[in-house]
């Protein structure tokens, strides 16, 4: 360990190579560190060539920028890994037992597990989801699990994402750069593949089509199109899983059922694999004002037309005040304890919690309940005097807004500067895909990385970069 107790992944602290790097410390010992500085700007090259880019939102217009990406790979090792997925597989079933419960029978609330006050204020609970079952029972058909790491066996998760989970095309980006600079690496490392994942994610969505679809269900993506921060993604995914890349304007409601425009008409869909968020899915059900869904869409699902993955109304599990609770959740509907701790959380919609938290703004960690991409939040120990008060006000004026959890000692993977391997703190989004057939985990996930020597912030917005996450086969 170092840095007064963080834990190194890669070395013990003797220096000696943790066993799940042995063989890429042994390839690493032996190349050249020029060579490798010239691969890694040749693949920066290859990203900026296919168009690998994301837009950041300032106050001004969005800007366009590359994710930086590093190229020693984060290495987890095939025990940790199957420990590892038999939590992540618990926490997402329990989250999809969770969410048809919030919309049929809330017995957790009857139950006194969690207050009511979370939903009948919540703009994330849905009332037109009320009383519906979408096709399969599937309501999280895709799940990322924002994980950290503090120790040898110490993972806990950070928040979960299970409205519109971002970043799987940079996982599978990261593994076919890193093949493609370095196929003799992957032969001395036995590493599981992650590029069936669009394969898998086709054949997961066709699980879960209506029962009005035919043999081979029409999968499309649903996009707000080419302005949109993620829009790379959607176009990768859709291209390929073989699906259809539609905007709202594509898409009719026709006979009962939504179609797509084509060349010879219009062509029913089945799964709607969307990436536009609830308010704008449906403009006679929702926002009004909203150009980018499909007027009429919500009717069409809830008579049983069409899947629309993930479920309207899903929003509610990405709930930070709600995150607080998954223990009692997991617990509550799988009757196990779970496997994977949260961080711990202070509530600040409860009075001792916001006392604490004023009293200990400089140590902690403050987050908005609907806060993602690291916008939003005070992290206490880097933050000035003046932006501590004016979270201390925000605070006061609005503590059911927010959350604060401890500054935790994130894990350190290596990253290659020009004086060699330096240590940076790194957490680890795996991605989940969920159908009436299974749970299906992708082996590793995307390794977001924060570059500046001692920052804990991962998020690409605010300057992190990724790396490609290998899980070591049995």
């Amino acid at each position: 360990m170092e840095d007064g107790g963080t834990f190194d992944e890669m070395h013990r602290d003797d220096g000696d190579v943790r066993e799940p790097y042995r063989r890429y410390a042994e390839w690493y010992s032996e190349a050249d560190k020029k060579w490798l500085r010239t691969k890694g700007k040749e693949a920066e090259r290859q990203f900026r060539k296919t168009g690998i880019t994301f837009n950041v939102y300032g106050e001004d217009d969005a800007e366009e920028r590359l994710i930086p990406f590093d190229m020693i790979p984060r290495v987890i090792g095939a025990d940790e890994w199957r420990r590892l997925s038999k939590g992540i597989e618990q926490r997402v079933s329990a989250l999809n037992s969770f969410m048809h419960d919030l919309y049929h029978r809330q017995e957790i609330i009857r139950s006194g597990r969690i207050p009511r006050r979370l939903f009948e204020n919540n703009e994330a609970w849905l009332p037109q989801m009320a009383g519906f079952t979408p096709p399969g029972g599937v309501y999280t058909h895709i799940v990322g699990i924002d994980l950290v790491r503090t120790g040898p066996n110490e993972w806990y998760v950070l928040e979960d994402n299970a409205r519109t989970p971002s970043g799987v095309s940079y996982m599978l980006e990261n593994r076919e750069t890193m093949m493609a600079m370095f196929p003799e690496l992957f032969q001395r490392a036995r590493v599981e593949e992650v590029s069936s994942y669009p394969r898998r994610l086709a054949r997961s969505l066709a699980a879960c089509a209506p029962d009005c679809a035919g043999e081979k269900p029409n999968v499309a993506v649903l996009t707000p199109g080419i302005y949109n921060s993620a829009y790379f993604e959607h176009a990768f995914l859709a291209d390929q899983m073989g699906a259809e890349l539609v905007e709202g304007s594509d898409l009719r409601v026709i006979d009962g059922r939504v179609a797509m425009r084509c060349t010879t008409g219009y062509a029913p869909i089945d799964v709607l694999y969307r990436r536009v968020d609830d308010d704008f899915l449906d403009p006679l059900t929702f926002n009004p004002d909203s150009m980018l869904g499909v007027p009429g869409i919500m009717d069409v699902y809830r008579a049983g037309g069409i899947t629309i993955a993930n479920a309207p109304g899903t929003g509610v599990a990405d709930d930070k005040a709600i995150y607080s609770f998954m223990p009692e959740i997991v617990e509550f509907y799988t009757g196990e304890k779970p496997l994977l701790p949260n961080v711990q959380t202070w509530r600040c919609a409860e009075e001792d919690s916001l006392a604490y938290v004023l009293d200990n703004l400089h140590e902690i960690v403050v987050k908005e309940v609907h806060g993602s991409g690291g916008y939003g939040m005070l992290i206490g120990p880097t933050a000035s005097k003046k932006e501590i008060e004016q979270f201390r006000a925000k605070l006061k004026a609005k503590p059911h807004n927010y959350i604060a959890q401890p500054t935790l000692s994130l894990s350190t993977c290596p990253i290659l500067t020009k004086q060699g391997l330096a240590p940076r703190h790194v957490d680890l989004r795996p991605f989940v895909l969920v159908s009436p057939e299974g749970i299906d985990i992708t082996p590793g996930g995307l390794t977001r990385v924060a570059l500046k020597e001692g920052s804990l912030v991962v998020n690409s917005s605010q300057g992190g970069g990724t790396k490609d996450t290998w899980v070591l086969k049995e």
